[in-house]
């Protein structure tokens, strides 16, 4: 979600940033022309119509409707765009501690990746699962997979986490395969 907030917030900067540079240039325009001279936009009609149109009608009240739409679903979008951080055992009342779940990924990952017969592991990590996909090219999924359980089980049990994540080992092998 965070990614999704990144690029909106990306793609309104270079909006406010085009528009800004149109409306330099549609200014310089109109001032070497000394008139209603345009460039790009037809703003001498638009402000015609403009000045037609009070705050009751049907044009401004869609627009404003669209506008306050649109903003609420950003606010949405950046207030459930938080980091998911972990909750680890606070050591005392006054100090909190946490952990990101890259960082648990990492610790998984590594003591997986030392277990004999293991060519690779690739470790996905929330505060409630940790998802092990692991390969080996010399141990069978029904040899390597009780193991590693196990292995990722003792180093889960071994952080301070506040609640215990489920977990989860697939072992793919070419062994399995034949």
């Amino acid at each position: 979600m965070r990614v999704l907030v990144r690029v909106v917030g990306a793609l309104l900067a270079i909006g406010v940033a085009v528009c800004g540079a149109l409306l330099a240039i549609e200014v310089a325009w109109s001032w070497a022309q000394k008139g209603d001279a345009t460039l790009f936009v037809a703003w001498p009609r638009w402000r015609a119509w403009l000045e037609g149109q009070s705050w009751n009608s049907t044009a401004v009240r869609v627009t404003a409707g669209i506008l306050a739409a649109t903003g609420l679903v950003l606010v949405i979008i950046a207030a459930t765009a938080r980091r998911r951080d972990i909750l680890l055992q606070d050591p005392a009342t006054e100090v909190s501690v946490t952990t990101s779940p890259a960082s648990l990924a990492r610790i998984v990952g590594q003591r997986v990746r030392a277990e004999d017969n293991v060519s690779g592991a690739s470790v996905i990590a929330t505060a409630t699962r940790v998802r092990v996909r692991a390969s080996s090219r010399l141990s069978s999924e029904e040899e390597l997979r009780p193991r590693l359980l196990a292995v990722v089980k003792a180093t889960v049990d071994g952080l301070p986490l506040v609640t215990t994540p489920r977990i989860t080992v697939v072992v793919n092998s070419p062994r399995d395969r034949r």
